[in-house]
C-alpha cells in the first residue's frame, strides 16, 4: 500500500479512538511509521521542481517512463486538513495560455494500479516557488486516492476534489486566461518509479503559441565576415549546430560556424554566423536547411523552422550615419532626444557633450549627454542632450554636430565618422492655463464668470466644471446654488504646448438658519442653544418664546422658570445678510416640565379620552440606563422599555387587557446625582 493511502486510512480511523490509542502508545507507532514510509529525497532533476517545469504545448502527449522518488513539501489546498497534501514524487509542467477558455487534460498511469494526484496553479507575475506558500494561486486539483486515469474534463463537477476514496477521478475543467502562465503539479502517490503520460484534450483554451518559427531578418556585419540572424521568437540554443550547417548563404562565402547569442535557459532569438571570408557589397539570400543534427532549429512547442525558409541579406556600400531626427521637444524642453539612422559606437561619444552645440532665439548650454548604450554591443541609436536650463523662448533653433574634445564627431557601428552637420527645429512659447473668476452673489444662486489670464497664442481652451466638460471657448459663465463647493479646471494648448490649472471655489453666502435645543427640559435647568446656521450672516435675532430676545450668534445659557405645570415655548431664530438683503428663520418648540420628579402613576384609564391614557415613569428626563417593566397578576411581562417616553397603552399584541392591578419595576441612574435608583409598585388599570 502506498504511503499516502496508509496515512488516509490512519487519519480516517484514528479520530474516534485517538485518546484511547494514545494511552497505549500507538501514537508513537504512527509517527515512526510515517517517518519510515515517506520518501524524503530532495527533488533536483528536470521537471521535479517548479523552476525546472516541463513545457506542455498543444495536443501532443508527453510520456514519462519513470518517476524518481522525492518530495514531501506541503501544498496549500482548499480541502479539510485531515491529511497532509504534499508534492510526493512530483512532476511539474508549465503552460502559457494563448487563447482563453477551459483547460482539459488526461493523466494515464503506465501501471493502472498506480494513483496520481494533481494541482493546477496560476503563477502569472509570481515566483515559481510561491505555489508552496500562497493559497490564492490555486486553480483546480484532484487528490482522490483511487487508482487509474485522472485529470480535468467535462465529466467533472468540482474544481477541487479532496483526498479520500470513491471521489471523482476527473475534476471540472478550470478556466484559464490568455497571457497568463500556469504550473501543473502531478504527484505520484505510490512509492514506485512507474511513469505516466499526459495529454491536453477536451478544453477550449489554447496553450500553443500560434506563431510558427521562422527567420525574421539577417544583417551583415560591417566587415562582412559575420551575419547576425534574428529569429521571430526565442528558440532552443541547443538545436543550433555549432558548425552552422543549418544555414546556407547564396554566394560569396561559406558558413564556418553558428553561435546562439545572449542564450538564457537554453533559449535565444539571435544567431551569429561566421563566414569563411568577407563578401563584396550586394544582395544575398540566407536560407535554412536540416543541419548535421538532422533538423533545423526548434521552438518551445517542438516545432522546427521549415527547411527552405529564407530572408534577403543586403550588404550596401558603407555610408556614414547622419543625425536622422529629433523627437518632438514639446514645451520648455530640459533635454533633446536625438535619433540616428545607424548605431553609434558609445566610446566615440564625448561625455562632456562637446560633440554638440545649440544656437537659436535663446542661449542654450548643454551640460552632458545620456546614451542608451547596449551593454553587450556597446552601441546606441539615440543620444539625449541634457540642457543647463529649459528652453522657454519661442523661435528657430539648430543643433550642430562638431568634433568634440575627443578629436572626432561620432563613429558609427562600422567605425565610419558621422559627418558634421546641423538639425533645425522650432519651439513655440509656453502657455499658461491660470484663470480668474468673478462671483455675482445673490440669496439663492451665484453667477460665476471665468476667464483666462493670458492667451500667448492659445488656440484651444478645455474647461471642466465638477467633472463635466464645457464648450471650447476662453470665457465661461456658470450658475450655482449660493452654497456649496465646486471644482473648475482649464486645459489650454497652442498646438504644441499645453498647460493645466485648477481651482476650488467655495460658495457660502446663502443664509440657511438652523439650531439645536433639547425638546424637553426641567424648569430652571440651564438650556444650551447650538447655532448650526450656514452662510454669510451679519445679524442674529433670537426670540425665546417668553418675551426675551438676544442678538448674539450663540446666546448664553438660558433658564425657564417653574410654573407648576407643563408649558410649551416656541423659540425662533432669524439670521440676516443685510448687504444682500437675504434672511432665513426657523422655529423649535421646547416643553418645560412642571417638575422633574420621577414617579409612576398609581392608576391610569386607557379609554382614549386624552386623559391618563398611558402608563409610564413621568418626567424621567434625567433617568439614565432606565428600565421600566410591567407585569400582570400572573407574573407575566406585559410591557418593557428603556425609553421613558414610550408608554404602555393597556394592550398586549393589540388586545385590551382587563381592569386590575399591575405590578411594575423601575431602575435607573440619576443624571445629576449619579445615584442608582430601584423602585417597584403597583398601578390600577381602570376601564
Amino acid at each position: 500500500m502506498a504511503s499516502r493511502d496508509i496515512l488516509i486510512l490512519l487519519f480516517s480511523f484514528l479520530p474516534g479512538h485517538f485518546a484511547a490509542m494514545k494511552k497505549q502508545g500507538i501514537t508513537f507507532i504512527v509517527v515512526l511509521l510515517f517517518a519510515r514510509i515517506l520518501p524524503a529525497q530532495t527533488c533536483t532533476s528536470t521537471g521535479q521542481t517548479p523552476s525546472s517545469a516541463i513545457l506542455l504545448c498543444g495536443a501532443e502527449s508527453y510520456v514519462l517512463n519513470t518517476v524518481p522518488l522525492c518530495g514531501q513539501t506541503n501544498i496549500p489546498v482548499p480541502c479539510p486538513a485531515t491529511v497532509p497534501y504534499q508534492n510526493t514524487n512530483p512532476t511539474w509542467f508549465r503552460m502559457d495560455c494563448f487563447s482563453s477558455g477551459t483547460l482539459g487534460f488526461v493523466i494515464t498511469p503506465n501501471d493502472p494500479a498506480d494513483n496520481y494526484d494533481w494541482q493546477l496553479f496560476d503563477i502569472s507575475g509570481r515566483n515559481d516557488d510561491d505555489v508552496f506558500t500562497y493559497p490564492s494561486l490555486f486553480l483546480a486539483c484532484n487528490w482522490c486516492s483511487d487508482p487509474g486515469e485522472t485529470g480535468a474534463s467535462s465529466n467533472g463537477s468540482n474544481l477541487a476534489v479532496c483526498a479520500g476514496a470513491t471521489q471523482e477521478l476527473f475534476s471540472k475543467m478550470p478556466d484559464i486566461i490568455q497571457g497568463h502562465e500556469y504550473l501543473l503539479m502531478v504527484s505520484h502517490r505510490n512509492d514506485t518509479e512507474s511513469g505516466f503520460q499526459i495529454v491536453l484534450t477536451g478544453g477550449s483554451a489554447s496553450v500553443t503559441d500560434p506563431l510558427e518559427p521562422r527567420i525574421f531578418n539577417a544583417k551583415m556585419s560591417c566587415n562582412s565576415t559575420q551575419i547576425n540572424v534574428l529569429l521571430n521568437k526565442k528558440m532552443f540554443c541547443s538545436t543550433v549546430s555549432p558548425d552552422g550547417s543549418e544555414f546556407l548563404l547564396s554566394s560569396g562565402a561559406t558558413i564556418l560556424s553558428a553561435t546562439a547569442a545572449y542564450c538564457m535557459d537554453d533559449e535565444s532569438n539571435q544567431v551569429t554566423l561566421t563566414l569563411s571570408n568577407s563578401v563584396t557589397p550586394g544582395n544575398y539570400t540566407l536560407s535554412i536547411r536540416d543541419g548535421t543534427d538532422g533538423n533545423t532549429i526548434r521552438d518551445r512547442c517542438n516545432r522546427f523552422i521549415p527547411s527552405g525558409d529564407n530572408v534577403p541579406v543586403i550588404f550596401p556600400s558603407l555610408q556614414p550615419a547622419t543625425m536622422d531626427s529629433l523627437t518632438d521637444p514639446g514645451c520648455s524642453p530640459a533635454s533633446l532626444h536625438l535619433v540616428f539612422e545607424k548605431a553609434l559606437q558609445c566610446s566615440s561619444i564625448a561625455a562632456d557633450a562637446s560633440d554638440f552645440s545649440i544656437t537659436g532665439a535663446q542661449p542654450v548650454s548643454i551640460t552632458h549627454v545620456i546614451t542608451g548604450c547596449n551593454a553587450q554591443t556597446a552601441s546606441t541609436f539615440f543620444i539625449d542632450l541634457v540642457l543647463s536650463s529649459p528652453i522657454t523662448t519661442a523661435g528657430n533653433y539648430q543643433i550642430s554636430l562638431v568634433a568634440g574634445s575627443d578629436g572626432n564627431t561620432l563613429l558609427d557601428e562600422c567605425g565610419i565618422p558621422v559627418p558634421a552637420g546641423t538639425l533645425p527645429f522650432t519651439l513655440k512659447a509656453p502657455v499658461s492655463a491660470l484663470f480668474n473668476y468673478r462671483i455675482h452673489a445673490s440669496c439663492k444662486e451665484d453667477t460665476i464668470y471665468f476667464s483666462p489670464i493670458n492667451s500667448n497664442g492659445i488656440i484651444a481652451w478645455n474647461w471642466n466644471f465638477d467633472n463635466t466638460l464645457s464648450a471650447n471657448s476662453p470665457d465661461q459663465v456658470k450658475i450655482y446654488p449660493a452654497s456649496g463647493q465646486h471644482d473648475a479646471q482649464l486645459i489650454v494648448s497652442n498646438g504644441s504646448c499645453t498647460d493645466t490649472a485648477r481651482q476650488t471655489i467655495t460658495l457660502d453666502n446663502r443664509v440657511v438658519v438652523a439650531f439645536d435645543v433639547p425638546a424637553i427640559i426641567c424648569p430652571e435647568d440651564p438650556v444650551r442653544f447650538i447655532n448650526n446656521s450656514t452662510g454669510t450672516v451679519d445679524q442674529w435675532v433670537w426670540n425665546f418664546g417668553n418675551g426675551l430676545t438676544s442678538g448674539l450668534q450663540t446666546p448664553s445659557l438660558f433658564h425657564y422658570p417653574v410654573l407648576g405645570k407643563d408649558f410649551f415655548y416656541t423659540i425662533k431664530l432669524v439670521g440676516s445678510n443685510n448687504t444682500m438683503n437675504c434672511k432665513d428663520s426657523v422655529t423649535r418648540t421646547v416643553e418645560v416640565l412642571s417638575n422633574c420628579t420621577i414617579a409612576v402613576p398609581t392608576a391610569f384609564t386607557p379609554n382614549g379620552d386624552g386623559l391618563n391614557d398611558y402608563l409610564q415613569p413621568n418626567n424621567a428626563i434625567k433617568a439614565d440606563n432606565l428600565l421600566f417593566s410591567v407585569y400582570n397578576r400572573f407574573g407575566q411581562l406585559v410591557f418593557e422599555t428603556r425609553d421613558w417616553t414610550r408608554k404602555w397603552d393597556g394592550r398586549i399584541n393589540g388586545i385590551l387587557q382587563p381592569t386590575g392591578v399591575y405590578a411594575w419595576v423601575l431602575s435607573y441612574v440619576h443624571r445629576d446625582t449619579k445615584e442608582k435608583v430601584f423602585k417597584k409598585g403597583t398601578t390600577l388599570l381602570i376601564r
